[in-house]
């Protein structure tokens, strides 16, 4: 079968100002001038910065490709290149077909034009006649659900009708080929449903997509092939499973050399007050976790901010599945060891479980801030991806319940002749 997509030897490369210190006296900047000025260099030197390098990537018809890495290993770039946001410095490209990219919020959208007039100036971008668009204008607007403010020009949309009207431009214009960057995780968690049942579809016509996602779980569920880029190339390509066993291996190597804590949640958008604006990860000596597993000793840190003190305050702590059940709620209510007052600023709790009980999967987590039985002061319900890995608690080679239940219970066994052998023993001490 011939690819609809051959990326071949794909390079792109930036140039960025060297690193300077953060604060320079007037002598630093007396002498680097003065160093410009002898050199004759008019202008300060730039590096050289290869985002990606020696990327060959080859994609058949109807395949939907997942893309993980961390963040800043190319990902976003790669699309660029394909989606021709950007032109690469080397390397080529062969695309057949139209591609619709949804690569950031509002991406291809003018600011001051309607929802409607949005969606007719994606078709054409895309090539496609105004005939064409009207026949799938209908389906576009009942995907999005934002019927309501169909006619209002988009700089007035959240984040979330952003996200909405985008993902059901560039699914619905019929393109060959579907690029998909995490701006997924702006939506709520049923609306994420609804996106990822869509490309699925696509594919399931033999469209194909490329899906990048920080979301291991859904990852791993929906793609057929997946690819590592770590530091500007691909460093692995096979079968989802085997794809995040990879990454997974990567990020727990890093995260033992380094101190930062892994964040789940961080936000700069503080329009409630208090708020909560990060989520980290870390172990119990307060250490990065990268990632959690069975029975694992983690802590989860809530950063919160509020222009007034915050006093008596309750702090709550959810997991739920993915499809919406709650498994578990933790509150600071009933611990009355624990004196909720904050003084106005950033401050942070933690919340320390020895041992994690969930098996492995995909969960979401949620954070709410509250006066204890009278009113929330911030709530947010479905508000990280958390997915938790196998492990063999027992050293026996098999993980916990994994498949057949989402609590892993610490217990042990014995069988009657070990209780009777025991209770006599007792017996004998008597």
């Amino acid at each position: 079968m011939q690819s609809i997509l051959r990326v071949e030897q794909l390079g792109k490369m930036y140039k960025i100002a060297p690193t300077r210190a953060r604060y320079e006296t007037l002598g630093d900047t007396i002498s680097t001038l003065v160093r410009r000025t002898l050199l004759r260099q008019s202008r300060l030197e730039l590096k050289q910065f290869w985002a990606l390098r020696n990327v060959d990537l080859e994609v058949k018809p109807g395949e939907l490709v997942g893309i993980i890495g961390r963040n800043g290993s190319g990902k976003t770039t790669l699309l660029k290149l394909i989606s021709r946001v950007t032109l690469p410095t080397e390397g080529r490209i062969e695309a057949h077909g139209r591609i619709a990219s949804l690569l950031g919020l509002g991406t291809g959208f003018h600011p001051e034009l309607t929802g409607r007039e949005n969606i007719f100036l994606n078709g054409a971008i895309l090539g496609m006649s105004r005939a064409e668009v009207r026949g799938q204008f209908d389906e576009i607007v009942d995907f999005s659900e934002i019927e309501t403010f169909l006619e209002t020009p988009v700089k007035f949309y959240s984040n979330g009708m952003y996200m909405r009207l985008a993902f059901a431009v560039a699914a619905h214009l019929q393109p060959e080929i579907l690029l998909v960057d995490e701006v997924l995780a702006v939506g709520d968690a049923a609306f994420q449903r609804k996106c990822l049942a869509k490309m699925n579809d696509i594919a399931g016509v033999g469209r194909t997509v490329l899906f990048v996602s920080h979301n291991l779980g859904v990852v791993s569920r929906l793609c057929k092939t997946c690819v590592v880029i770590k530091d500007g190339h691909i460093a692995y390509s096979g079968t989802p499973t085997d794809a995040v066993g990879y990454y997974e291996r990567d990020l727990l190597a890093a995260a033992g050399s380094s101190r930062e804590p892994h964040v789940l949640f961080e936000t700069s958008e503080t329009i409630d007050d208090p708020s909560v604006v990060k989520i980290e990860m870390l172990d119990g000596e307060g250490r990065s976790k990268a990632t959690v597993a069975t029975w694992d000793e983690v802590v989860f840190r809530v950063w919160f901010q509020s222009k007034e003190a915050i006093r008596n305050t309750g702090v709550e702590l959810q997991i739920n599945t993915i499809e919406g059940q709650r498994l578990v709620w933790l509150s600071t209510r009933p611990d009355n060891t624990v004196q909720m007052d904050f003084a106005p600023g950033v401050d942070y709790v933690d919340c320390h479980i020895p041992r994690f009980p969930l098996s492995a999967g995909e969960f979401t987590i949620g954070v709410g801030l509250a006066i204890p039985g009278m009113k929330w002061l911030w709530l947010r319900e479905e508000l990280a991806q958390l997915r938790v890995l196998e492990n063999d608690v027992y050293g026996s080679g098999m993980a916990p319940v994994t498949g057949r239940a989402q609590i892993a219970f610490e217990h042990t066994w014995k069988t009657s002749a070990q209780t009777r052998n025991q209770e006599s023993g007792d017996a004998s001490n008597v």
